[in-house]
């Protein structure tokens, strides 16, 4: 907490919303849009690669907040004030950083990936910028942003290393599918006996079953598209692509809005909703520019 309040002391409202700014490139829109852009017309083999990284550090990241339970730094110290405008946003538990998660887990497989030196120290910056704004706002420890930043890497360099196992050849993808859908139903489970039981309130069990349920889209969309769809990003020009990527997004925020007002609140209709999102990525609308790319020949 003295690294917390050492910054509390620098604010100002010029670094208030530029760090503002900053943290929001660490939200789950951000990159899921970017996820879907790298999937959907640039490089699908990359995308799967920065899927299966986002999406299993963030089953472990959500599966540590609901063990540990550590409130955020307004409620250990009540006399530490976070920045107004970030409080809305920092939902659930504190430790680890979920936000920092997302970031690392997009940037450091981008520094992995890039050949030129400058991209590569701009990707690590990028991830560290996100991490040191998380604390500057007041909504995360040091602690937390460190160890969401250790799992990230460590997740990252994992799939990094073996990405010829899971995305060359479709011989270990019925495995693979399967194994990620189990975890996804254990981190579920998990979530949904520990507010049985009441140790956790049923919005902290919901942020968990959210990336449960984008687990298991991940894992059947994976399954399918590897094995049947096998799509191909290209779709001829620079503005089709952007056609296809636009529309694409638009249709997942309707899709997102009409299964919300549709299902209500529950927490099994979150992971639902999540599921569908996410096979939506993967399969749906692929399924859909491929078939009217097929009728345009």
């Amino acid at each position: 907490m003295a690294f917390l309040t050492f910054l509390e002391g620098m604010r100002t409202p010029f670094l208030d919303r530029l760090m503002q700014f900053i943290t929001y490139f660490g939200q789950e829109i951000i990159i899921i849009a970017v996820i879907c852009a790298l999937y959907w017309c640039v490089d699908k083999r990359f995308a799967y690669m920065l899927g299966f990284t986002y999406f299993t550090a963030g089953l472990l990241v959500q599966s540590l907040k609901i063990t540990f339970r550590v409130p955020r730094p307004w409620v250990l110290d009540p006399q530490f004030k976070a920045v107004e405008s970030a409080v809305p946003g920092a939902t659930g538990y504190s430790f680890p950083s979920g936000h920092t998660q997302g970031a690392t887990c997009l940037f450091f497989p981008l520094a992995l990936k890039a050949r030129r030196a400058w991209i590569k120290v701009f990707c690590v910056l990028a991830f560290m910028l996100i991490g040191f704004s998380r604390m500057y706002l007041g909504v995360h420890t040091p602690k937390d942003v460190i160890v969401s930043m250790l799992i990230s890497i460590t997740v990252s360099g994992i799939n990094w290393h073996y990405q010829r196992f899971y995305l060359d050849g479709t011989q270990h993808v019925k495995m693979i599918a399967g194994v990620l859908a189990a975890i996804s139903f254990a981190v579920a489970a998990y979530a949904l006996v520990m507010k049985g039981r009441g140790t956790i309130d049923m919005k902290y069990a919901a942020d968990c079953c959210k990336a449960a349920g984008a687990g298991l889209g991940f894992a059947l969309g994976y399954y399918i598209e590897r094995t049947r769809l096998k799509f191909s990003t290209r779709t001829g020009h620079f503005s089709s692509q952007a056609v296809k990527l636009i529309a694409g997004l638009l249709l997942a925020l309707v899709i997102k809005e009409v299964f919300s007002l549709l299902s209500g609140a529950s927490i099994i209709a979150k992971m639902a909703e999540y599921f569908v999102l996410v096979l939506w990525v993967l399969v749906l609308y692929p399924y859909l520019f491929s078939r009217l790319g097929r009728r345009q020949v």
